[in-house]
Parts: C-alpha cells; structure tokens; sequence
C-alpha cells in the first residue's frame, strides 16, 4: 500500500487547517477574558457572555514577526438597558485593544 503525493499533500493540509483552529478557539478565549477583565474595571456589562469575529487579516508585530490579526465583535450594556457594540483586537495571542463608547459622550 503507497500514499500518493496528491494524499500527503491533503493530509498536511488538513492538519495545518486543525493546528489554526485550536489556535484560533485559544485566542477567542484569551479575547473573552480580555473583555470580561474590562468590563469589570470599567463597570458595563457584558451581553451574551461571548465575543465574535468580526475581521481577519495579516499584521507584523512588534519584532517584525507577522502574525494574525483578529477583531473580535461583543454586546454590552452600561444600564442594562442600552445594547452597544464593542469591539477587542488581537494579533497573535496578545491584547491589542478593548474599543467601548464612552456613556458620558452622547451626541444627543
């Protein structure tokens, strides 16, 4: 029995593909952390308890290694009331950004 280099090739494939998947479940993760931390500290409540992709792409860090960059969406609510989007960013597995709205700041 011989696995043919179109086989290897698809099963490289697949494992790459799995590889970024466990990756990406960890770093939405570590980004719902990030925003739980936040919500605490800057007393707004987080809705739905989850957080969802909003943008992909490629981005260099600090080192000038590239890594993937991850904008992930949340709901929250400053009076319970009020639902509002927010937003946190990744690159890698480290915390960019938490993005809220200021309560304070209506343009009324």
């Amino acid at each position: 029995m011989y696995i043919s280099l179109g086989e290897i090739i698809v099963f490289v494939l697949f494992g790459l593909l799995c590889v970024y998947l466990f990756g990406a479940h960890r770093v939405r993760e570590l980004a719902l952390q990030a925003v739980s931390r936040a919500s605490r500290q800057d007393d707004f409540q987080l809705l739905d308890q989850s957080v969802h992709i909003n943008r992909v792409s490629l981005s260099r860090d600090g080192t000038g290694r590239w890594r993937i960059w991850r904008q992930y969406r949340f709901d929250y609510s400053y009076d319970g009331v009020e639902r509002r989007q927010g937003f946190v960013v990744m690159l890698g597995r480290q915390l960019q950004s938490v993005m809220v709205a200021d309560p304070r700041r209506a343009l009324h």
